[in-house]
């Protein structure tokens, strides 16, 4: 039984990694997913292609739980491989929604690995059925497969080509049609894809932490629309997406979602948050005895926030890295277990002292009350609350797995009325116009869970298949 109320935070989609020309593709893919692993803990899939064809291995859990060294040699075998790790937003955590979705056309088999949503999903599904297609997911990604094999060109690049251009929202996309893989970004560039280098092969994958494992060397960011088709090592570029007005990269995954040592849109997010912590101590001072993170995310804001304020950065909190997302709940009464589950106070660092909490975002507000109670049961005179982002007050449509808006406390609450639910005795956010100056090398960026502000088209909020309110989380 999976516990969502174990853990508030906003869940990215997805990682994806596509890996060819080199031997063992399997192994290279499942380090490369096993560095993602952050990206998606519900389930795991990976596609290989040989001579032979195509060999499939998926199934729920992490990496570690779906892949075994017997599993990876003798049944993933070859020199092309397509790995997938998702949280479900766009469709359900059936099994029949873990990526690569594989199906066969005309023109070969397709593997594909998707990191986004699509915005206009609902509208391109409804067409695709009145025409007659048949789906075997409810996930967003399976639209494209139906686009390439409706696709009336007569060459596989041109067919996927005419698939990418029916798109609308995010997708950082790897697809393999038998041993040639494709990998593409939205022509806004929300969610990152990266090309490595090693041993003569090629690799793309989420974020530069997949490249560091295996010791392949970075050759650059794919850009905003930019597609790439690799064969066997060997890539080249193919026509990009009609380009957007200007790129619109994420935010959210500069304060949130990647890995601290990976490099996104070439900035260091570890860099970018420790900028964060910098700005929001300029903007809300506070005198106070230590500085702890809300660990893991946070360290670097808080690190930060005490390089700037001068205040000492203590650890003052633990987080319980072996907690696995299934568990029994001793009590539906117990509000902070989960809590407790992932978080322990050091009382030696809290007692008798004045803290400053730095945390990268608010959502709800429901763990972070729990927090602040277990604070204050390790001795903690006063609490102060920092976060290190704007208040989230609109639902994401891209690929982030966020609550409705009615279910935002930044959109419900005023920041005096969210101190008093919290309990602390101050609270302060990071300015949107701080956050995005600290940063401002790789923007402009996508802030629209802060501002409102969407930069693409909400086909299917327009035509009423998805709430203004946003979707509910899976």
């Amino acid at each position: 039984m999976t516990m969502p109320w174990v853990d508030e935070s906003p869940r990215e989609e997805c990682g994806v990694v596509g890996i060819s020309g080199m031997d063992v593709a399997a192994e290279h893919a499942f380090l490369a997913m096993y560095a993602l692993q952050h990206r998606g803990q519900e389930a795991a899939g990976m596609v290989t292609f040989d001579e032979e064809g195509l060999h499939v291995l998926k199934g729920p859990g992490a990496v570690g739980d779906v892949f075994e060294t017997w599993s990876i040699r003798k049944k993933l075998r070859g020199r092309t491989a397509v790995g997938h790790l998702r949280y479900s937003t766009a469709g359900g955590s059936d099994l029949e929604n873990i990526q690569p979705i594989t199906a066969r056309y005309a023109n070969g088999t397709i593997a594909l690995a998707h990191n986004g949503n699509l915005t206009n999903h609902f509208d391109l599904r409804k067409r695709l059925v009145d025409d007659g297609a048949i789906f075997r997911t409810t996930s967003d990604s399976e639209t494209l497969i139906h686009l390439i094999a409706k696709s009336r060109h007569d060459t596989v690049d041109a067919q996927v080509d005419d698939a990418l251009t029916h798109l609308e929202g995010a997708f950082s996309i790897v697809l393999a049609i038998d041993e040639t893989i494709y990998a593409a970004r939205d022509p806004r560039g929300f969610r990152p894809l990266v090309l490595g280098r090693k041993d003569g092969g090629a690799i793309v994958a989420s974020e530069t932490c997949a490249l560091d494992i295996l010791g392949a060397e970075y050759v650059r960011d794919l850009q905003p629309g930019e597609v790439i088709r690799i064969r066997d090592g060997v890539v080249k570029q193919l026509r990009s997406l009609p380009p957007a007005e200007h790129p619109s990269p994420c935010i959210f995954e500069l304060v949130y979602f990647s890995r601290p040592d990976s490099r996104l849109w070439g900035i260091s997010v570890d860099a970018a948050r420790r900028a964060f912590g910098r700005q929001l101590a300029k903007e809300h001072p506070v005198e106070a005895d230590a500085v702890i993170a809300v660990p893991d995310s946070a360290n670097s804001a808080a690190l930060g926030y005490a390089e700037e304020s001068g205040i000492p950065f203590e650890l003052g909190m633990l987080r319980h890295h072996y907690v696995g997302r299934t568990f029994i709940k001793p009590s539906q009464e117990d509000r902070d277990f989960g809590a407790r589950m992932k978080y322990s106070p050091v009382r030696g660092v809290l007692e008798g002292r004045r803290v400053v909490v730095v945390d990268d975002s608010l959502v709800r507000g429901t763990t972070s009350r729990s927090l602040v109670r277990m604070l204050r049961g390790a001795g903690a005179d006063e609490v102060h609350f920092r976060i290190g982002s704007p208040p989230v007050k609109w639902p994401c449509f891209y690929g982030i797995d966020m609550p409705t808006k009615g279910e935002l406390i930044g959109s419900e609450l005023e920041v005096p009325e969210i101190a008093g639910e919290l309990g602390v005795e101050s609270l302060g956010y990071l300015s949107l116009q701080g956050m995005v100056d600290a940063v401002a090398t790789g923007g402009p960026y996508c802030t629209a869970c802060f501002s409102g502000d969407y930069p693409t088209p909400l086909v299917d909020v327009d035509k009423g298949f998805v709430s203004e309110e946003g979707p509910a989380r899976k």
